[in-house]
């Protein structure tokens, strides 16, 4: 029997403290939108639109902040089983691996195992969004020029978490009952993706399959 998604999502409270969005501000009502659209049943694919009136660069915060938490809990549910053992190396199957590189400790692409991966991007992706350079919460303030460029390395390394898990991990997915949530977060993240070309085509390789199974 699945499980709902609350309760799925809630086993690891402590994975990450989650990023939310002030009530009263612009982004918070953009992700009440978001958010009400989802639930109310629409196509995913009208849901990812840009709402008329809306600044493109606001609406791709509320959705990279959503879907930076959406994955982040999606991995922390199965994260008992992606172990150094299990996952001595970050990849997507035999023919794809990830190397982390980042400005600090990993000045060239190094080899890391999936777990060290995962818990290096959690910690820079939560480091960029708290950044009021990059994304920046208070009004008047102006995005920064290379923020698209700043979300599609975010999103490109979030798509990755989805290769390990449906690759490597789907069985504890479905096991748990959270098949369909997992399938509907991908969806959303994907067409979100395409919807502003946020993602290159080549880092969508190792699920195409799927995709062109469950993304009609």
């Amino acid at each position: 029997m699945a499980l709902c998604l609350k309760q799925v999502f809630n086993k690891d409270k402590t994975f990450r403290p989650r990023k939310k969005f002030e009530p009263g501000t612009q982004r918070f009502e953009l992700y009440k939108k978001a958010q009400a659209s989802l639930k109310s049943g629409l196509d995913l694919k009208a849901v990812v639109q840009l709402p008329p009136g809306e600044s493109i660069n606001d609406w791709i915060a509320v959705h990279v902040v959503d879907f930076f938490n959406r994955i982040n809990l999606i991995y922390g549910t199965m994260s008992e089983y992606c172990t150094e053992k299990s996952c001595p190396i970050m990849s997507g199957g035999l023919k794809y691996e990830y190397r982390w590189q980042d400005d600090n400790k990993y000045k060239k692409p190094t080899k890391l195992s999936a777990p060290q991966y995962m818990c290096m991007l959690m910690d820079w992706i939560e480091m960029l969004i708290n950044n009021e350079d990059i994304f920046p919460t208070r009004i008047g303030v102006p995005f920064p020029k290379q923020f698209q460029q700043v979300c599609t390395k975010i999103l490109t390394r979030l798509f990755r978490v989805f290769v390990h898990v449906y690759i490597h991990h789907f069985d504890s997915i479905i096991n748990m009952g959270a098949e369909a949530h997992v399938n509907t977060c991908y969806k959303h993240f994907y067409y979100f993706i395409r919807e502003f070309s946020l993602v290159d085509h080549r880092e969508l390789e190792p699920l195409k399959e799927m995709t062109e199974r469950i993304c009609h």
